[in-house]
C-alpha cells in the first residue's frame, strides 16, 4: 500500500474545510452563493453547547476566497469562547460576505444573505460587524428573525460598537492597573490602531480621562476628521510597530501581533477591540509573556457588542448590558492574576475558563 505524503498546496485541494488549520472541530460550515444578487458569502458555526451561535457578519474585499475561509472560521471559534467567558448562554457563530461593501452592498444583497440564515433555523443569530451598518441588520430582520443589533426605533438594542467600545476601555484600564498599579489612563500615551465605530468610541473614553492618544487607520479621510473632533495627533511614522508607548490598543483586522512585529513592539500593555490579534496563539502569547508585555485577552475585553445583542434574545435592558460589560474589568483582572499565579499566557488563562464552563455545560445535557 502506497501513502501518499501531500504538500501543504496539495492539502488545501484535498480538504478545503477539514484541512485548514483554522478549523476547530466546527460544527458547521456553510456556502452561501446567489448568481442574481453577487453574494458570495460563509457562514461558520463553532459550537452551539451553551445555546445558538451568535456573531456578526463581516463584509469585506478579500484577496482570496481562502482567506475568507480562515477568517470565518478563527472568528467563528472566538466567539465561542467569547460568550462562555462573558457567561452567556450562545454558541459562536460569525458570517462573511466577500466583496467591498462600498461597491456591490445593495438591501437586495442582505435580504438574500439574511434568507440564507433563516434556513439554518435559529442555530445561527448574525448580527453587526466591519463593513455593516444597524440598518443593514434592519434589512436582513425584514427576511428571518434570527438577527440582532437592529436599530432601537424597531425594538432592537442599537448599535453595538459603543458598548463594544466601553468593554475594550474597562478592559484597557484593568490591565493598566496590573501593569502599573492604578487604572488611571491619564497622561499614558496609547497608540489606536484602527478608528472604525468601536476605535473612534475607544479614542473619546480615553481622551475624557485625560490619556495622550495617537490614531491611525487606512482611511487619511477618518484619521483628519476624528482627529479633529478629539484633538488627538496622527501618526505619521513608517512603522507603528516601533513607537514607543504605554497601551497598543489594536481595533483593526486581527493577526497584528505576528512574527513580524511582536519583536518591534515597545508597550508595557495590549488592550484592543480586534479580534484574533495574536497571529498565533500559543506562540505569540508567550512570546508576549516572555517580553512582560500584559495582553489583556480580545475575545474577553470585545464582549460588549455581543454583551448588547444578547440583550435583544434574553429581553434585559440598558443597565444590564452597561453592568454586565463592566464586569469586563474584575474579569480581566481575575484573569491576568491567574495566569501571572499559575505562570500561564493571559490568553491560555482566558481560554481555560471559557473552555471549563463549555465541558460542565456538555455535561449537564
Amino acid at each position: 500500500m502506497i501513502t501518499e505524503v501531500l504538500t501543504a498546496k496539495q492539502l488545501k485541494k484535498e480538504a478545503p474545510v477539514f484541512g485548514q488549520l483554522s478549523f476547530d472541530n466546527h460544527e458547521q460550515v456553510v456556502f452561501c452563493q446567489d448568481k442574481d444578487t453577487g453574494l458570495k458569502a460563509i457562514i461558520g458555526v463553532h459550537n452551539t453547547i451553551l445555546g445558538p451561535a451568535l456573531g456578526g457578519t463581516r463584509m469585506y474585499d478579500y484577496k482570496t476566497e481562502w482567506d475568507a475561509l480562515n477568517d470565518v472560521l478563527r472568528l467563528s471559534r472566538g466567539m465561542t469562547y467569547k460568550a462562555a467567558i462573558t457567561g452567556l448562554n450562545l454558541g459562536g457563530g460569525k458570517a462573511v460576505i466577500i466583496g467591498d461593501p462600498k461597491k456591490i452592498k445593495t438591501p437586495e444583497l442582505m435580504r438574500r444573505f439574511g434568507k440564507f440564515v433563516h434556513t439554518l433555523g435559529g442555530k445561527y443569530y448574525t448580527a453587526e460587524d466591519v463593513g455593516m451598518e444597524t440598518s443593514d441588520m434592519d434589512t436582513v430582520r425584514e427576511v428571518t428573525p434570527y438577527v440582532t443589533g437592529i436599530s432601537e426605533s424597531n425594538g432592537g438594542a442599537g448599535n453595538p460598537s459603543p458598548v463594544t467600545a466601553y468593554g475594550v476601555y474597562m478592559g484597557m484600564k484593568a490591565a493598566t492597573k496590573f501593569a502599573y498599579g492604578s487604572d488611571l489612563l491619564s497622561g499614558k500615551r496609547i497608540l489606536v490602531q484602527g478608528i472604525g465605530h468601536v476605535g473612534e468610541e475607544l479614542v473619546r473614553l480615553a481622551v475624557e480621562e485625560g490619556a495622550n492618544v495617537m490614531i491611525s487607520d487606512i482611511s487619511q479621510e477618518r484619521l483628519e476628521e476624528v482627529s479633529a473632533n478629539y484633538g488627538v495627533k496622527i501618526y505619521r511614522g513608517e512603522d507603528l510597530y516601533a513607537e514607543t508607548a504605554d497601551i497598543y490598543a489594536p481595533c483593526a483586522l486581527g493577526a497584528t501581533i505576528n512574527d513580524h512585529t511582536i519583536d518591534k513592539l515597545k508597550v508595557k500593555v495590549i488592550a484592543g477591540a480586534a479580534n484574533n490579534q495574536l497571529a498565533n496563539e500559543n506562540i505569540h502569547g508567550a512570546l508576549l509573556q516572555k517580553k512582560g508585555i500584559v495582553y489583556a485577552p480580545d475575545f474577553l475585553i470585545n464582549a460588549g457588542g455581543i454583551i448588547n445583542v444578547y440583550a435583544e434574545i434574553e429581553g434585559y435592558g440598558r443597565d444590564q448590558i452597561m453592568a454586565k460589560t463592566e464586569n469586563i474589568y474584575d474579569t480581566t483582572l481575575d484573569i491576568l492574576n491567574k495566569a501571572k499565579a499559575t505562570n500561564i499566557t493571559t490568553n491560555e488563562a482566558a481560554l481555560s475558563i471559557a473552555e471549563d464552563r463549555i465541558v460542565a455545560r456538555k455535561k449537564e445535557v
